[in-house]
């Protein structure tokens, strides 16, 4: 058995503790091959590249990315490039996501204006008909 150095990596569980997620959806970035952790029989061993990516992969889905889109965010990274490619990529892909985002608010607000006013015509009809009874 391989003796791993735990400051350099990290086995499943203890990326599933430090990072909040199961067994199953870190076997389910490998098997889209957003993740590539060191094998040694069926352990799993998650070096500094994996843990970079998960932080990336679970910031991307928090603001709604699509899978396929954290997918190619990360394929773009290059040490060659000092990561510039990823980094230009990442912020047009940000500023698409902000945009949708500030338009999902407006119409979010729209509806809560609307329902607040069908709640007052509503509380408006409730009064006078208490009144009349």
């Amino acid at each position: 058995m391989t003796t791993v150095n735990s400051d350099f990596e990290m086995t499943i569980r203890q990326m599933c503790q430090a990072f909040g997620v199961t067994a199953r959806a870190l076997r389910f970035y490998e098997s889209r091959e957003m993740l590539s952790p060191r094998r040694d029989g069926q352990r799993r061993f998650y070096g500094a590249r994996d843990r970079a990516r998960l932080t990336l992969i679970l910031r991307g889905k928090r603001y709604g990315l699509a899978l396929e889109d954290i997918r190619r965010l990360l394929d773009l990274y290059s040490p060659a490039d000092r990561g510039l490619r990823q980094l230009q990529a990442a912020r047009e892909v940000a500023v698409v996501r902000l945009d949708a985002l500030v338009a999902e608010r407006a119409e979010i607000e729209a509806k809560i204006a609307e329902l607040r006013a069908l709640i007052a015509q509503g509380d408006q009809w409730i009064a006078e008909a208490a009144e009349a009874a």
